[in-house]
């Protein structure tokens, strides 16, 4: 006799199948967005830190900044200050130089021969005008000059006869040029 089993075993399979298959996509699902989650935390976490961390060397850039724009403040300050303590070392060292020269000078006029009326001095060149007895006295005087200390070279630029007072002297135009400071 045959058996026929009315019961439903193959809708049963079916089923648990189906179930089956439900809870394995529901897992799957769920681990899928527990991975997703976890990528999308650690992902806005490593964006805060870094946010942080470029806020951070920012403020040190400002501040580096600042200390750049001190220092550049500062090297111009120090080289404005070595210009004027150089200005002020060579006036230093020259402040006698003219005394000693007009000094110098007053020795080697021959007296009672030569008058100097003026004496003026632009750059490395002396001018010096003057009167004298005769152009003997003047040819004197400039030899006296060319030996002097702050002389380079000696020039008679002019001389003309002059009366004065019923007197004919030698007026005359010498130029110097200064010898370089030791």
């Amino acid at each position: 006799m045959i058996r026929i089993n009315l019961l439903p075993y193959r809708e049963r399979e079916k089923k648990e199948d189906l179930t089956r298959q439900i809870v394995i996509i529901v897992i799957t699902l769920v681990v899928f967005l527990l991975v997703i989650g976890s990528f999308q935390l650690y992902l806005s976490i490593s964006t805060s830190s870094l946010e942080k961390n470029i806020k951070l060397q920012e403020e040190e850039l400002a501040r580096l900044t600042k200390t750049i724009g001190d220092i550049e403040q500062y090297k111009l300050n120090k080289s404005t200050l070595e210009r004027k303590l150089a200005i002020i070392n060579n006036l230093e060292e020259n402040r006698l130089a003219p005394v000693m020269m007009l000094d110098e000078l007053s020795l080697l006029v021959p007296v009672k021969d030569v008058w100097l009326d003026k004496i003026s001095e632009r750059g490395s060149e002396i001018t010096i005008d003057g009167m004298a007895r005769n152009n003997i006295a003047v040819a004197h005087f400039m030899k006296n000059l060319s030996g002097a200390n702050f002389v380079k070279t000696v020039d008679l630029l002019a001389t003309r006869e002059k009366e004065i007072s019923g007197m004919k002297l030698q007026q005359f135009v010498i130029s110097c040029v200064k010898k370089k400071a030791p």
